[in-house]
């Protein structure tokens, strides 16, 4: 998928996805000449890289 797909199915604005590309986040991407392009298994594994941790809630909480 090229930047502007990657966008969309993120629901991001393309600026983004270039901001993330300077600062070093972001899934990886392919360069061919002046375009990228972002294969959809390194999209989905760093999606789940994203995820955050689960928390489960103590015991003092239950009410």
């Amino acid at each position: 998928m090229d930047v502007a797909e990657l966008a969309n199915y993120l629901g991001i604005p393309i600026s983004t996805v270039y901001d993330w590309r300077v600062h070093g986040k972001g899934p990886a991407a392919y360069r061919f000449g002046k375009h990228l392009k972002f294969a959809i298994s390194d999209v989905r594994a760093w999606m789940a890289q994203q995820r955050e941790p689960s928390v489960l809630p103590s015991a003092t909480d239950r009410r």
